[in-house]
C-alpha cells in the first residue's frame, strides 16, 4: 500500500499537468455546448442534428476516417510481416522508413499530396505520357484524394502496433501448424492474424481517431467544397463566431474520439485474454 501511495505522488505532477492544461478546457468547452444565455440546454445539439447539412458532415467524416483506416490497414498488413520477419540491415531501413516521415509535418506531406493530385500534377502527368488517358483527370478537391492522403500521412501509426505484436508472436507456432499439413493460408487465417488482432485494435483505433479529428490534410485537399467536422469547428468559431455550435462539434469529436478508445480497449483486452 505504501508502494503505491509513492507512485501516487510521482505521477501526482503528471496528473496535475494534465487536468490543468488538457482536462479543464475540455470540461469548459463540453459545459459551453450545454450553455444558451447562460442556462443548461441542449437546444444546440438537437439544432445540429435535426440540420441537414450538419449530418452530411458528420457522415463524410465517419465514412472518410473509416475507409482510411480501412486503406491504410490493406497496405500496413503485408509491411508489419515483412518488417517482423526482417533483420539486420533490412530491419532498420524498414524502420527508418517508418518513423522517418513521421518527423516531416503534416502541411508539408499535405501539400505535397495536393501537388501529385493537381490537374498538372505529377500523377496526371505519368498517366497522359504513358497513353492511359488522353485529358487530365479530375483528382484534387475529391474524397478518393484526401482518403489517399490521410492513409500516407497516418500509416505509421497502423503499422508500428501490428508489427510490435507480430515481432513478439512465437515463430514457431506457424512452423508446427506447417509441421500438421496446415496450408499458408490456413496457417494465415487461424494462426497469425488472430494473435495480431490487438495489434491490428490498436493500430485501428489510433488512425480512425486521427483521421475522424484531421483539419490540416482535408483543409489542402478538398478545401472548403467536402467539409469536416474539424473544419466545420474551425469555420464556427473563426468566421461565425458562433462560440456555442463550435464547442457542441468539439464535444461530439470529444465523444467520438472517447468512444473508439473504449471500444478499442474492450476489443484488445477480449482477444488478450482469449489468446
Amino acid at each position: 500500500m505504501r508502494r503505491l501511495e509513492h507512485i501516487g505522488l510521482l505521477a501526482l505532477p503528471g496528473l496535475t499537468f494534465l487536468a490543468v492544461i488538457f482536462a479543464l478546457p475540455l470540461f469548459m468547452l463540453l459545459l459551453k455546448s450545454f450553455q444558451i444565455d447562460g442556462q443548461f440546454s441542449l437546444e444546440e445539439y438537437r439544432l445540429f442534428f435535426t440540420d441537414e447539412y450538419n449530418m452530411s458532415v458528420l457522415w463524410r467524416t465517419l465514412r472518410v476516417a473509416a475507409l482510411t483506416t480501412i486503406v491504410a490497414l490493406l497496405i500496413a498488413y503485408p509491411t508489419a510481416i515483412a518488417m517482423s520477419r526482417a533483420n539486420g540491415i533490412w530491419l532498420s531501413i524498414f524502420l527508418v522508413a517508418m518513423v522517418l516521415p513521421m518527423s516531416v509535418g503534416v502541411v508539408v506531406k499535405a501539400f505535397a499530396w495536393s501537388i501529385i493530385f493537381r490537374t498538372r500534377g505529377v500523377l496526371n502527368d505519368i498517366l497522359m505520357s504513358l497513353g492511359i488517358v488522353d485529358t487530365p483527370i479530375r483528382m484534387l478537391f475529391t474524397e478518393t484524394a484526401l482518403i489517399i492522403g490521410a492513409a500516407n500521412v497516418f500509416l505509421p501509426f497502423m503499422v508500428l502496433p501490428i508489427y510490435a505484436v507480430l515481432r513478439q508472436m512465437d515463430t514457431r507456432l506457424p512452423e508446427a501448424a506447417a509441421s500438421l499439413g496446415a496450408t499458408p493460408v490456413f496457417r494465415f487465417f487461424n494462426v497469425t492474424l488472430p494473435l495480431s488482432l490487438p495489434g491490428v485494435v490498436a493500430g485501428c483505433a489510433f488512425v480512425f481517431s486521427l483521421a475522424v479529428s484531421m483539419y490540416v490534410i482535408p483543409s489542402l485537399i478538398v478545401g472548403e467544397r467536402q467539409q469536416t467536422l474539424s473544419m466545420l469547428t474551425a469555420r464556427s468559431f473563426l468566421y461565425l463566431r458562433n462560440e456555442a455550435l463550435g464547442a457542441t462539434i468539439s464535444s461530439i469529436l470529444l465523444i467520438i474520439a472517447i468512444s473508439v478508445v473504449l471500444g478499442s480497449s474492450w476489443l484488445a483486452n477480449r482477444l488478450g485474454a482469449r489468446s
